[in-house]
């Protein structure tokens, strides 16, 4: 059963191989199928293997085989409370982006093969145990977005990549130059994350362990991101196809805050406790500045790009707050760290729907500004009733995953953090505020409609490949908010796992 995970992890680039050698003159529809049947067999996978592991939490699924065993470095993936949930939520989100593409006509063969070797990025990055297995998928996930947004995306598609690559690029090198550290600081040198935990190698060494915090912090938070290193977004966002921008803020952004849990807490635990306190600021400080410049923005997809800055910033609070709360409230501790891989998973569904749904804004007018549109309900209903529901459960709403994740995060962080976590709250109600009015300025009042070159007249409703890609995301959500104890119980374990681990 070992053979499953690293089946789930290369089978969609086999699948993107095998679609690079199909001659060009091969119909679309062979690889909008091929595409669609890897997917929906990558997610067939994934629920195999969380259906095969057992309730009783630590590494499952393990692979260790040699690769390069003169630096310490070997094939190790396996999964546990924390990755399992994003794997599933990379084969849900990269199955609904095949199918909201099917009707997409431009190099068809190329952009399928460029989302299934992107697929297998974030999937092995999710899976890996050995840190350069970890940098190397971390890696190969900026090349292959690169490529999707510079070949794929809007008029200024190329200078957005451009940035994206070299800042993105730059927090993988400091992130590089940290994983180093610690292989210098153990002994044997080792790159192995759970021969790392065990060992706990910079115990004691507060100078040396701070150094490699900060270059893991800076690495992780480029890519998650936070303020000040969230500058790459909004223009990456912008330019992006649809489905593009719903993986990269589905997926991709977690590999950061995946890091702090998976490498940062449990293999700096010294160094964590002592800059806690920096993290809980930094997580503020994205939570509100995300809402007010939100709040500020005309394009809707812009908009949605800073939510993502918010709500990544509830994640680093509670991961902060976690570190600062006493031996005496260990169930806060759980509530916080449970809360934050809860939140990545939720901020997936909902925010993947999101860029979906402004995807489907752009082809039907050509523009994202939202003072271009008015009224849009009476001719789409059903759009303006999708985009209503993952607007209001974005904004917490009681009823959908965004609820259960932030109160376990506010929750978890009020005690150590009370100051910190009443400034959270405010982001809340931006958010509210934010998006309610971008509700009011595209469906109320009276019809108008872009007069863009390319604009369709009327205002075409849901299309049934959007609804299939979309819909599912927000029942997920709903599932998630009203039933949320089946993922609970993967993610509880886990969250004690790293707490014991952080307490050392």
């Amino acid at each position: 059963m070992t053979a499953v995970l690293t089946a789930l992890v290369l089978l969609p680039a086999a699948a993107a191989v095998l679609l690079l050698c199909l001659p060009r003159s091969t119909p679309r529809t062979a690889f909008r199928v091929v595409w669609v049947t890897v997917s929906a067999a990558v997610l067939a996978l994934t629920l195999a293997v969380w259906a095969g592991c057992r309730g009783a939490g630590g590494i499952q699924y393990e692979i260790h085989a040699r690769w390069i065993p003169s630096a310490g470095i070997g094939y190790h993936i396996g999964v546990d409370g924390l990755s399992l949930p994003l794997l599933a939520l990379t084969a849900v989100l990269f199955l609904a982006c095949s199918v909201h593409a099917l009707r997409g006509t431009h190099r068809v063969r190329e952009f399928a093969a460029l989302f299934l070797f992107l697929e297998t990025t974030c999937l092995g990055l999710f899976a890996a145990l050995d840190l350069i297995l970890f940098f190397v998928f971390f890696d190969l996930s900026i090349v292959a977005m690169y490529f999707i947004i510079a070949g794929w995306g809007h008029k200024g598609a190329a200078r957005a990549a451009l940035y994206f690559f070299l800042y993105t690029f730059l927090g993988s090198l400091a992130l590089l130059l940290g994983f180093i550290g610690l292989y210098l600081a153990a002994e044997p040198h080792t790159f192995d994350m759970v021969a790392l935990t065990a060992q706990n190698p910079l115990a004691g060494r507060s100078a040396y362990g701070g150094l490699v915090l900060l270059a893991l912090g800076i690495g992780l938070a480029v890519k998650t991101p936070t303020v000040p290193f969230h500058t790459w977004l909004p223009p990456a966002h912008t330019e992006a196809p649809a489905e593009g921008s719903a993986i990269l803020a589905g997926v991709l952004l977690k590999m950061g805050t995946y890091g702090f849990l998976r490498i940062a807490l449990p293999m700096l635990p010294d160094a964590w406790r002592a800059y806690a306190l920096v993290f809980v600021v930094v997580g503020v400080v994205s939570v509100l500045y995300g809402a007010l410049v939100a709040l500020a923005q005309t394009e809707f997809k812009r908009m949605i790009a800073y939510t993502s800055v918010n709500h990544m910033g509830y994640i680093v609070l509670a991961i902060g707050a976690a570190a600062a709360v006493g031996g005496s409230t260990g169930d806060a501790r759980r509530l916080a760290v449970t809360g934050a891989t809860y939140q990545m998973v939720s901020h997936g569904l909902l925010t993947g729907a999101l860029f979906l749904l402004a995807g489907v804004l752009y082809e039907r007018g050509r523009t994202y500004d939202m003072g271009a549109y008015s009224g849009v309900a009476a001719t789409a209903p059903v759009f303006a009733a999708l985009t209503g529901v993952a607007a209001f459960a974005s904004l917490g709403l009681p009823g959908f995953s965004g609820f259960i994740a932030e109160f376990q995060i506010l929750a978890g962080s009020l005690g150590p953090r009370p100051v910190a976590t009443g400034l959270a709250v405010l982001g809340i109600l931006l958010t509210a505020a934010l998006l309610l009015r971008a509700l009011q300025r595209i469906f109320l009042g009276p019809l108008r409609l872009p007069e863009a070159p390319g604009a369709a007249r009327p205002f075409a409703d849901i299309r049934a490949h959007e609804g299939v890609a979309i819909v599912p995301l927000l029942a997920l959500a709903v599932v998630l908010g009203l039933a949320p104890r089946f993922v609970l119980d993967v993610i509880e374990p886990a969250s004690r796992d790293v707490l014991e681990l952080l307490a050392r």
